[in-house]
C-alpha cells in the first residue's frame, strides 16, 4: 500500500509540476504585478511599522507610501524625456556619422566574409520614423495595465489584505513559530537585495553616464539610464551593457586607443560594483550558486520574459529560505546558495 501510495503521489507531482507552469505563463499577467508589488511592499514595509509605532493611520501610511512610489516614477520619467530630448537634439549631428562607419563596417564584412547588404537598408533614419513608433502603443498599453495592477496590489499588500506570513503558515510551512522565523528571514534578505541592487545599479548607471561624457560618447544620460536598468538583470545585464554601449562607441569614437580605453573603462565600472562592491554589500549569507543563478534567468526569462530576468534572484531567494525550513528539502537549498552540502561534508 505504501507502494501505491508513493507511486500516486510521484506521479501527481509529474502532472501538478507542468499545469503549474503552464498556468504561470498563460497567468503572467496576473503574477508578474502581484510579485513586484510584493516586493515593492516589503521595501516599504519598515517605513509602514514606523509610522504604525507613531499612531499614525494606516490608511495615511499607504498614501505616504503610494505618493513615494509616485514621485520615484515621476523622478523616472523626467530623466527618460531629458533622454529624450537628447537624443532628439543630435540625431541630425548623429546620423550621418554613424550613416558614413556602418557603409565603412559593410563595405569591410562584404570585402572580408561575402556577405552582401540591401543598398536601400538604413536602419538608423528608419529607426526615428514616426511609422515605427505604432509598434510601441501596444507596449505602452500593456506596461500601463501592468503599472496599474501592480500599484493595487501594493496597496492590497500594505493593508495587509494579503497576508505573507499566515499565507505561508496556513500552505506550505503549517507551524507559527516557523512561518515566523521565514517570513522574517525573507523580509530582511529580500529587503537587503532590493536596496543593494538599487544603489549598486544607480552607482553604475551614474558612472556609466560619467563614462560617456569624458570620452565625448553621444547620449549619456540615455546610456546610463541605460546601465540603471538592464543592471537588474544579474550577471547578464553587465554583458548587455557593456557590448551594446562598446558597438555604440565604435561610430562615435575612432578605432584606435581611445575606443580601447573606453571600453576597458565601462568594464571596469562593471567589474567594480557588480562583481565587487556588490558581493560585498549582499554578505556571504545571501550567496546564490552561479548555475542556480543561470538556470532561473532563463527559466524565469522564458516564462515572464524581461520581469522574468528582473525578479530571477529575488524569487531564488525566496525558494531558497522555504527550503531552508525543511530536513528534506535543505540539499536543495544549499546547492541554490552554493554552500556544502551535508553529502560533501560526509
Amino acid at each position: 500500500m505504501l507502494d501505491q501510495r508513493r507511486t500516486t503521489n510521484i506521479l501527481l507531482l509529474i502532472i501538478a509540476i507542468p499545469l503549474v507552469f503552464y498556468l504561470l505563463k498563460i497567468l503572467s499577467f496576473i503574477f508578474i504585478p502581484l510579485i513586484f508589488s510584493m516586493f515593492i511592499a516589503l521595501l516599504f514595509l519598515p517605513l509602514m511599522r514606523w509610522l504604525g509605532r507613531r499612531n499614525v493611520p494606516k490608511y495615511i501610511s499607504i498614501v505616504i507610501v503610494l505618493l513615494l512610489v509616485a514621485g520615484g516614477l515621476k523622478l523616472g520619467i523626467e530623466l527618460i524625456q531629458l533622454s529624450s530630448k537628447e537624443i532628439l537634439a543630435t540625431k541630425s549631428e548623429f546620423i550621418p556619422k554613424a550613416e558614413v562607419k556602418l557603409t565603412d563596417l559593410r563595405l569591410y564584412v562584404s570585402e572580408s566574409f561575402g556577405i552582401e547588404f540591401e543598398q536601400d537598408a538604413n536602419l538608423l533614419t528608419s529607426f526615428f520614423e514616426k511609422e515605427n513608433l505604432g509598434t510601441t502603443i501596444g507596449y505602452l498599453r500593456k506596461f500601463i495595465t501592468m503599472l496599474l495592477m501592480t500599484a493595487f496590489f501594493v496597496v492590497l499588500w500594505l493593508a495587509e489584505s494579503i497576508n505573507v506570513h499566515k499565507l505561508l503558515n496556513n500552505t506550505i510551512l503549517k507551524q507559527k513559530h516557523t512561518s515566523i522565523k521565514a517570513f522574517m528571514k525573507i523580509e530582511k534578505d529580500l529587503i537587503k537585495f532590493i536596496k543593494v541592487k538599487v544603489l549598486v545599479s544607480a552607482l553604475t548607471g551614474l558612472f556609466t553616464g560619467l563614462m560617456c561624457v569624458f570620452f565625448d560618447v553621444s547620449f549619456p544620460i540615455f546610456w546610463g539610464l541605460f546601465a540603471f536598468a538592464i543592471n537588474f538583470v544579474q550577471m547578464v545585464g553587465s554583458f548587455i551593457s557593456v557590448i551594446l554601449l562598446s558597438i555604440f562607441a565604435l561610430v562615435e569614437l575612432d578605432p584606435s586607443s581611445t575606443l580601447l580605453f573606453f571600453i576597458l573603462a565601462i568594464t571596469l565600472v562593471q567589474v567594480v560594483f557588480g562583481a565587487i562592491l556588490e558581493p560585498i554589500f549582499m554578505g556571504k549569507s545571501f550567496s546564490i550558486n552561479i548555475i542556480a543563478v543561470l538556470v532561473m534567468l532563463m527559466f524565469w526569462g522564458f516564462l515572464w520574459g524581461i520581469p522574468g530576468l528582473i525578479m530571477a534572484i529575488p524569487i531564488t531567494v525566496f525558494m531558497k529560505i522555504i527550503l531552508e525550513q525543511f530536513p528534506s528539502t535543505k540539499i536543495i537549498a544549499s546547492l541554490l546558495s552554493g554552500k556544502e552540502t551535508q553529502i560533501e561534508k560526509l
